[in-house]
């Protein structure tokens, strides 16, 4: 009979917030491995047991299949007696120390949740908050690490138990899942800060673009303005109450096919647009785009990107035409991610708020990853 080992590991990187203790999970569990994983002030802690050879596949796969948003920068290992024990769980938590784990920036709507977000047989059918293992927000919603639902925004709404707790399910320790019964919501304000009767708040903000009306909009990592791209009058209105003289504006599309018809996009743009940081991507604007000359006034080149939150999804869609989608501040003042404070300080500019209770988390400190509400801009 092969003798037993168990080996310590310590996974240091981005490991937090991207499904790496449920893939250590299933990983060990397919090795027939014994042992435990879990977070701590570090990043990923786990002990494997079972035949050498079981255990030096499972070391060699950590680095080599990791999760798609996870980055491995150190595996560390050292021996320990065999216990006996052949089942593997995922363990509490161990708080404590100084912080040193990286959390994963927030990440576009993946292709799964997208396809659930459009399906009226599927309960989260047009649900802003879709999110899952492999994408949503992280960055903006962590207070702390370890990163446990306990120590994010998350923290207030009920937990959907189920899938969280199903190792066959993607949504297996996802700590921001949540769907409609029991997660954030929207609502929609007017300049009064009265809620709008009615429509649902996504369709009455729609219905104000379209109108020509200018929309704040609390999105993953802090407030954008909206107006509506093809409108002269809201373009220049905008520009106007933002006090921003010529800075040219970025311009959302609803798809891939519809940012073709704003601007000239070869392979390599195409694959920036399309990536999981959603950057606005710089492009030479196409002859007769429909954009607004206030938009990027004498400007041959357009800011161009795609949705990256369900809630952006849902929005373009109803409007049905590109957005303008700039930061929601006045100009050279920061972008308000505090609700009072983009409440206060946008007053003036937009004419309605299209917000949700899920509280935006800004850190500062140089012990994580960056991730910000206004996307970066590749050129």
């Amino acid at each position: 009979m092969t003798p037993l080992i168990r080996t310590a590991v310590r996974v240091e990187g981005i490991v937090q917030g991207v499904g790496f203790r449920p893939f250590v999970y299933a990983l060990a569990t397919r090795l027939s491995l014994g042992g435990l994983v879990g977070n701590d002030v570090d990043g990923v802690f786990a002990e494997v047991e079972g035949p050498p050879e079981a255990v030096r596949e499972f070391l060699a796969a950590l680095e080599r299949d990791p999760p798609p948003l996870a980055r491995v920068d150190r595996i560390a290992v050292s021996p320990m007696a065999p216990i006996g024990v052949p089942s593997f769980e995922i363990v509490a938590s161990e708080p404590g120390g100084r912080r040193r784990a990286l959390i994963a920036a927030d990440t576009a709507t993946c292709a799964d949740c997208l396809r659930e977000l459009a399906d009226p047989a599927d309960s989260r059918f047009r649900y802003p908050f879709t999110n899952c293992t492999n994408c949503g927000p992280r960055f903006t919603i962590v207070r702390e690490v370890p990163y446990d639902r306990p120590l994010t925004t998350m923290a207030g709404f009920p937990m959907c138990g189920r899938e969280y707790s199903d190792p066959a399910n993607r949504r297996f320790h996802a700590q921001p899942v949540c769907c409609p019964a029991c997660g954030p919501a929207l609502t929609l304000l007017d300049a009064l800060r009265e809620p709008s009767p009615g429509l649902s708040p996504l369709d009455a903000a729609a219905a104000l673009l379209r109108q020509g009306q200018i929309v704040a909009v609390k999105g993953i990592g802090g407030y954008h303005l909206a107006a509506d791209a093809t409108s002269e009058p809201a373009a220049a209105a905008l520009r106007s109450r933002k006090h921003r003289e010529d800075k040219p504006f970025a311009v959302m599309a609803a798809g891939l096919a519809g940012a073709r018809q704003l601007a000239l996009i070869d392979d390599a743009s195409a694959a920036l647009l399309t990536s999981p940081a959603r950057p606005i991507v710089l492009l030479p604007r196409r002859p007769g785009a429909p954009v607004a000359g206030s938009a990027a006034p004498g400007n041959r080149q357009l800011g161009v990107m795609l949705p990256y939150t369900p809630l952006h999804h849902l929005l373009i869609t109803a409007v049905g035409r590109p957005l303008i989608l700039t930061s929601g501040n006045v100009s050279d003042e920061p972008i308000a991610y505090r609700d009072e404070v983009a409440l206060a300080r946008l007053a003036g500019i937009a004419d309605a708020f299209l917000t949700h209770d899920r509280a935006i988390h800004i850190r500062t400190d140089d012990s994580v990853a960056r991730s910000f509400a206004g996307r970066p801009v590749l050129l």
